[in-house]
């Protein structure tokens, strides 16, 4: 196959993994087939619409949108060389891996795989599951390729970081690696081979050291507030021209639809022996408690209007999945508290505006630190900010 006569399908295209992906690649030159179930975002990209914030998507979208074909079928895929898939592995009541999902997309595309295509699988699957998937199609006599080729972009940024961050790749043969190889290569000149399963090993560590590099934050957060004592104070002290601690993050919520589920994952592969993880999702998990908890001490909270600014998982975006934002408000309401929530990225009719919460709120949590926030003004609220917004 010549690089850009390579005809690409991306099944789940209109999500925050394969959108990104499918821009870029049509971009590139290469004929894109975007496949989405929800015929309401298709609806939207095909008039130009994004249906989350990404940076740069609208005005690239415009660029390509005609050069991209839309379906919410999948026998379109039968007409493509590769086939990128985007759904990875999510964790059940028990955050133990569910491998379901995969297999019931596996099992729905099938009828239109045939022989020597290529299977891209994107999003973060439990080690060894490219292997399954593999065996299982050529048990099924389809001679089809697949290969594990991780996404490690940050939410929103994705198509700012897809030709600057090294692409990791694998896959079941020699065939299929050069193809990807090739395919990637069009999109960044950074690329890593590895076998599937160190491939899908080394995406699970990097979430997870991330989740832990941020409980470590937390927890000396924790520590330092406990005794009246001011961690961000501390923290500048600590890393000022010091550079084994350039790395050191901020305190926060560290929430999102990946570091805590790929965490946990890990936990699963590694037979729930994994007391970094498990110790990192107590302190992740229960920062919201802790300032709840540290606000109580002072102050009842019965009957009180207390704000939450921002209800997103990350700053300056629209993605509100598994935010910690959401439990601070649950604890606060269980303790009598009314409150009111705001932020400028999410639609939500029982949000109120900016100017609402600081003008009728005695008290304003940071549930998330957009840059909206940043000059706000205060008059006598008490504010509890465990990001540093404010430091």
């Amino acid at each position: 196959m010549e690089n850009k006569s390579t005809r690409i399908a991306v099944i789940g295209g209109s999500g925050h993994v394969g959108l990104p992906l499918s821009l870029v690649f049509s971009k590139k030159g290469f004929p894109v087939t975007l496949i989405d179930s929800d015929a309401a975002k298709i609806e939207m990209l095909k008039k130009g619409e994004l249906p989350f914030l990404e940076e740069g998507g609208t005005e690239l979208l415009k660029e390509v949108k005609d050069k991209i074909t839309y379906s919410t079928e999948h026998s379109k895929l039968s007409e493509s060389d590769v086939v990128i898939l985007t759904v990875g592995t999510p964790v059940d009541e028990h955050l133990n891996p569910r491998i379901t999902p995969v297999f019931q997309v596996i099992d729905q595309i099938k009828p239109y795989l045939r022989n020597d295509q290529v299977i891209v699988l994107r999003s973060t699957l439990f080690p060894g599951l490219s292997e399954k998937i593999y065996s299982s199609l050529q048990t099924n006599g389809l001679n089809v390729g697949v290969s594990f080729c991780p996404e490690r972009i940050a939410q929103g940024k994705g198509l700012v970081e897809l030709p600057n961050i090294p692409q990791i790749i694998s896959a079941s043969d020699e065939r299929t690696l050069k193809i990807v190889h090739s395919l990637f290569s069009a999109i960044t000149p950074h690329i890593i081979e590895l076998s599937m399963t160190e491939a899908e090993l080394a995406k699970l560590f990097s979430n997870a050291w991330r989740y832990i590099k941020f409980a470590v934050a937390n927890q000396f957060y924790m520590v330092a507030v406990e005794r009246g004592l001011d961690f961000y104070k501390i923290r500048e002290a600590m890393m000022f021209n010091y550079e084994r601690a350039s790395d050191f993050p901020m305190a926060g919520f560290a929430a999102g639809p990946c570091l805590f589920k790929d965490t946990m994952q890990l936990a699963s592969f590694n037979r729930q022996n994994f007391a970094l993880g498990h110790a990192s999702m107590l302190i992740n998990e229960t920062l919201p408690d802790f300032l709840v908890h540290q606000v109580k001490i002072a102050h009842s909270l019965e009957g009180k209007k207390i704000g939450i600014l921002g209800m997103a998982f990350k700053a300056n975006n629209d993605d509100m999945r598994e935010s910690l934002a959401y439990k601070l408000r649950k604890l606060l309401q269980y303790e009598g508290a009314n409150v009111i929530c705001s932020d400028p990225y999410i639609e939500d009719p029982a949000f109120a505006k900016i100017e609402t919460v600081l003008s009728l709120c005695e008290m304003i949590f940071i549930g998330c630190p957009h840059s909206e926030y940043r000059d706000l003004k205060f008059t006598g609220q008490k504010v509890i900010d465990c990001w540093g917004l404010y430091s």
